[in-house]
């Protein structure tokens, strides 16, 4: 997915836990395989050129097919699968991936927490000890190595961070209605919610849109909170993003 990927597990029986990780990166590496638009031979590569079916796929694909065109729905649109008039689930598949990852090292008996982290994107699971909940920051776009919040999951026990915009890859969100890189004046959009499938689909959503209907229609999605920043250097933020920093 050309990205790095850390896990980091607290709790449980440490040989359960080292094969529960190396179970991990192998789906990881998988999900790699049947989904990268980079690989000839992958799964959504040759389904591209109509060499398969959804059904001769691996389950898995159908499965992040049909959450893909739920996100479509709930967005309206602004968020797609569709890349110049190829199938593109890129969108989705790296939250779904992390989060998928982080579930499975959740389920290890005597596990206490699970972090995740895919290219800055997050899935928290539990807590890395008593009192101790897990916290995340979200680096500025406007100021290398600084911070524009932290986030923290007190309270809840599942916590997912995704972030969208131009300071690490450029500008590479697209305007689905043009196929054209998002005009926006957004450099950054934050999204905090309980699953990262979701979050990392709503900030894409919102980045292209720009921030006044982003913030408008993140304002309107249950169980999810979001900060987002301008070229201007303006923060915007839905009204309950205070109760999730600390």
């Amino acid at each position: 997915m050309g990205t790095v990927f850390s896990l980091d597990v607290r709790g449980g029986e440490p040989a359960a836990v080292r094969a529960a990780l190396d179970e991990a990166v192998a789906g990881l590496h998988r999900v790699d395989e049947v989904f990268s638009t980079y690989r000839e031979d992958s799964q959504i590569a040759r389904l591209q050129r109509g060499e398969l079916t959804v059904a001769e796929c691996d389950p898995e694909v159908a499965e992040v097919l049909e959450l893909a065109a739920e996100a479509e729905r709930l967005s309206d649109g602004w968020f797609s699968t569709s890349y110049q008039g190829r199938l593109d689930p890129t969108g989705i598949v790296k939250g779904w991936a992390v989060e998928r990852a982080a579930r499975g090292l959740s389920a290890v008996p005597g596990v206490c927490g699970v972090s995740v982290n895919g290219g800055g994107d997050v899935q928290l699971l539990g807590a890395p000890g008593a009192q101790r909940p897990w916290r995340v920051g979200v680096s500025d776009p406007l100021r290398p190595g600084g911070l524009a919040a932290v986030v923290s999951a007190a309270g809840v026990d599942e916590l997912s961070v995704a972030t969208s915009g131009t300071a690490e890859r450029g500008a590479h969100i697209l305007d689905p209605r043009t196929g054209h890189s998002a005009v926006t004046d957004l450099v950054a959009v934050t999204v905090v919610g309980p699953r990262l499938t979701w979050a990392d689909c709503w900030a894409t959503a919102a980045f292209a849109m720009g921030s006044r209907e982003g913030l408008a229609w993140l304002e309107s999605l249950p169980d999810v909170e979001a900060l987002l920043i301008t070229a201007g250097d303006e923060v915007r933020c839905t009204g309950g993003l205070a109760g999730r920093l600390g």
